[in-house]
Formats: C-alpha cells, sequence, structure tokens
C-alpha cells in the first residue's frame, strides 16, 4: 500500500533497537531517521515513507507502536485533551478495587470486564456494581486512593506538556467524583465529568446520585468542550474500553490506551507498549 503523502511514520516503545529502524527504513522507503525526546520511551519519526505494506507486522512481531503522523498535525495545534480515568489515566479500575475491600473484588471485576468489552449495557452494569457496594465505609475510598491509586507511566509528563502548550484538559469517566475532583487537583486538570456515589451516615447506599455518566454522556461532554476550544484546533480523546468508543468517534485525533481489541480497532491510533506521554508523539 503506498502511504499518503504529508505523513511520517512515527515507530514507539521502551526501547527500539536501531536495526529494526533500519529495516523499516527500507521496507517504507522513508528519507530518513529523527529521534523525538517529547516522552519518556524511545521514539523516532521515518521521513517520508513511501510504503505501509508489512509495517503494522513488523511493528507488532517487535512489540513497537507506530502511527503514520500528518505533517499538519502539529502539537500546538491541540486545544483539547479529553481521556478516561480507569486503567488510562490510572492503572486500576477504582470499582473493582473498591469492591474487593468489601470482600466481592472478584463478582464486581467480572461485570466490570464484560462491560469494558461491550458486552454488557455500562449503565446497567455500572448500577449492579454500585449495588454490591452497598454498607461499604466510605473510608475505603480513601484508602483506594492512597494505597492502590497509581498514575499511568507519563501521565505527569503529558499534562505538563499540555499545558505549557495551552491545551484545556478533561477527564471524563463512569468513575466517581471522589477520584476524579483529587486527580483534578493533583494534575491541573481542567474539566471532569464523573458519578456522585451516595453516601448515607458515612457508608455508601449502593446507588448513584443523579445521572449515569455512561458512553453518552462522555460524548457530549466532549463535544461540548470541543466545540467551545477546539473549533479552530484539534480535539483528542483517548480510553480504553467500550464506552469510550463514542468519544473516540467524535474527536480528531482518537487514541486507543491500552485498550481492548473492539477499541484499538476503531481509534484512529494504538499505543500498547508506551506510557501515557507517548501521544505527545503522534503530533509533527
Amino acid at each position: 500500500m503506498t502511504a499518503a503523502a504529508g505523513a511520517d511514520l512515527v515507530v514507539q516503545a521502551p526501547q527500539v533497537l536501531r536495526e529494526d529502524l533500519e529495516i523499516l527504513r527500507l521496507m517504507t522507503g522513508a528519507q530518513g531517521i529523527e529521534p523525538i525526546g517529547r516522552a519518556a520511551c524511545d521514539a523516532y519519526r521515518l521521513h517520508e515513507p513511501q510504503d505501509r505494506a508489512g509495517v503494522s507486522e513488523a511493528c507488532a512481531a517487535a512489540h513497537y507502536d507506530y502511527a503514520f503522523v500528518p505533517h499538519q498535525r502539529a502539537l500546538d495545534r491541540v486545544r483539547l485533551v479529553a481521556m478516561d480515568m480507569d486503567s488510562t489515566l490510572i492503572t486500576i479500575e477504582c470499582i473493582d478495587e473498591i469492591a474487593a475491600m468489601h470482600g466481592i473484588g472478584d463478582d464486581v471485576a467480572a461485570i466490570t470486564a464484560a462491560a469494558m468489552r461491550g458486552e454488557i449495557d455500562f449503565r446497567a452494569s455500572l448500577t449492579r456494581r454500585v449495588a454490591l457496594l452497598e454498607g461499604l465505609p466510605i473510608d475505603a475510598l480513601a484508602r483506594v486512593y492512597d494505597e492502590r491509586l497509581q498514575l499511568s507511566p507519563g501521565a505527569e509528563r503529558l499534562f505538563e506538556t499540555l499545558h505549557a502548550t495551552g491545551a484545556k484538559t478533561l477527564l471524563v469517566s463512569g468513575g466517581f467524583t471522589f477520584f476524579t475532583e483529587r486527580l483534578k487537583t493533583r494534575l491541573g486538570i481542567d474539566f471532569t465529568l464523573s458519578n456522585v456515589l451516595d453516601v448515607e451516615n458515612g457508608c455508601l447506599t449502593g446507588r448513584i446520585q443523579g445521572d449515569v455518566v455512561d458512553a453518552h454522556a462522555k460524548e457530549s461532554c466532549f463535544s461540548t468542550l470541543a466545540q467551545r476550544y477546539a473549533r479552530n484546533g484539534l480535539g483528542v480523546a483517548i480510553g480504553d474500553g467500550a464506552n469510550d468508543l463514542p468519544m473516540l468517534a467524535a474527536a480528531d485525533v482518537s487514541v486507543a490506551y491500552h485498550a481492548k481489541p473492539r477499541v484499538r480497532e476503531q481509534a484512529m491510533h494504538a499505543i500498547d507498549h508506551c506510557g501515557l506521554d507517548a501521544v505527545l508523539n503522534l503530533f509533527s
């Protein structure tokens, strides 16, 4: 397949071998190789590739992330970046960790996994999972945040760079405000949208307050902010599960981050081996 004019091939991974780059240069007929220093991973830009045949297979075999990046897609044109929270911005699924403290971790995790694969409706699955948390002291959420929550690799570098370029940031999640609001303060995120857990007498009631933040709500929030901030630039969305798909479809640039197969297939780009800061290398 002949490569589209005006694009470079970006290859990145925790470690990229020079001999692999040379093979890719010969395969694609690229005009040169340039290192990229935006992220913590090894990353290289192969200029003006003439042929895409075999690139996907070669990169998959070497465990490299790759993307064909148009020249006009400049980082300074990014005006809004939205991302999911659980298993995207952070390494855990918060509700699974909360459930584990309630002694029902396996039951809730199975529902979570099915919802993320798109096998069951997210709204119904969240209602079922939250109902199982009835009676859990609210202190358990603080323990999850303090003891188990970790940022995905590269998250801080990604946000530092986005702040420096003036892009707005949105954390939109089917998870809970207890976590999104703390991450908002920690990372300087501009906007958040997530679910509010109902609490009585210091314990979870097993209910959600107000409307459930589902796939439609994620897409609607993203599109509203993109209309406001990214009309003359780029709106970027990053996610991993089926409930991120409408938001990803609405974005100018969509990224599946360590995602389920269905999401990788439908997103514009996939990052499977690098940290979140590798998103920065998807721009010229």
